[in-house]
């Protein structure tokens, strides 16, 4: 049985990740600081499975501790998403996003020739991008300066990936640019559970609806869009999962020449905020108590993906409609109301 590395495994994506890896015959072992989750997630993947994953509480940016862990155990891949990765905090603290965000990736690699590791798939995101020309955007689009600090630590990350690559290191990488993952896996045992306020958008739609917060706020109404307010590419979190366990067999069977693989995560469907608050409305039955404020610093007026590379090449296609998705995410919710645990 092949053996994976999944850093930030008890995270949101990584923990669906988790299961699907699992689910299709890999060992996981899950390494993780705890920072902005929780080892209940452990119970929630092994209530999914069958089987409970190993897990290593420590921090990636620690070169002395990760060692222990290579030495521990043979590992045929990496996937890594341990990273701080809210656009907003990472304006305000731009030194915690690049020492987290840049080290932790640099350790890996390091490590990586010296205990006989195959390959690496990279979290990385579609703020690569920038502000894009046109949409809907591929592969092909240009690296725009970034637009956040959180942006720019995944554009230096893939660059310090080529180079390592470059130079001559026996390593093989899948850079994987996420568009907007929400909701949660259909059995609501584990989903997006952020540690105090949410960064990120579906959360805070669902806590408001559920009562822990008092009202919505979305960022600007007066963009150059339909109806003012941003549009992105929302993708459901189990479908994005299946992607890394598609990359990792990629990699791990040498399905191609290349050393080096991008691919864009995505729907090819943009819906914008306002869009999305109206599907959350309509799946829940509740009415969301939201008002308009100003724009905030970092944020990329409308992207949404091209994701026929990813569709043809990985032979990887989101399926699940956003309806279902967010019919998931306010399942999670209640699960946690339920549970006493938000």
């Amino acid at each position: 049985m092949k053996k994976i590395l999944v850093t930030g495994g008890t995270g949101y994506i990584g923990s669906h990740t988790v299961v699907e890896l699992q689910q299709a015959g890999y060992e996981v072992v899950i390494v993780d600081d705890l920072s902005n989750s929780s080892t209940d997630v452990l119970d929630g993947i092994t209530r999914i499975t069958g089987e409970r994953p190993i897990f290593e509480k420590l921090d990636c940016v620690d070169l002395e501790a990760l060692k222990g862990v290579f030495e521990k155990h043979q590992f045929d891949g990496i996937i890594h998403f341990a990273a701080s990765k809210a656009v907003g905090e990472s304006v305000q603290k731009p030194l915690l996003y690049y020492r987290n965000n840049l080290v932790s990736l640099i350790n890996l690699l390091e490590l990586m020739p010296t205990h006989g590791v195959k390959g690496i798939v990279f979290s990385s995101s579609c703020t690569v991008y920038g502000e894009p020309n046109v949409n809907p955007i591929d592969e092909s689009a240009p690296i725009k300066p970034a637009e956040s600090p959180y942006g720019n630590t995944k554009q230096i990350n893939e660059e310090i990936i080529q180079d390592f690559v470059h130079s001559g290191a026996p390593i093989k990488s899948i850079i994987l640019r996420y568009f907007n993952p929400i909701g949660a896996h259909p059995s609501a045992e584990i989903g997006e559970l952020p540690i105090g306020v949410p960064q990120n958008l579906v959360p805070y739609i669902t806590q408001t609806a559920i009562g822990i917060r008092e009202q919505l706020s979305v960022f600007g109404d007066d963009y150059n869009t339909p109806d003012g307010s941003c549009i992105r590419d929302f993708i459901n979190v189990v479908d994005l999962a299946k992607a890394h366990v598609v990359a990792i067999d990629r990699m791990l069977t040498d399905k191609s020449d290349e050393a080096i693989e991008i691919f864009n995560l995505g729907t090819g469907v943009g819906l914008s905020v306002l869009e999305l608050i109206k599907v959350f409305e309509k799946v829940s039955g509740k009415p969301l108590n939201y008002k308009i404020v100003g724009r905030r610093e970092g944020d990329i007026e409308q992207i949404w993906a091209q994701p026929d590379k990813a569709n043809k090449v990985l032979g990887w296609k989101a399926e699940a409609t956003v309806e279902e998705t967010m019919a998931s995410a306010w399942k999670w919710q209640q699960r946690l109301k339920e549970k006493g645990i938000m």
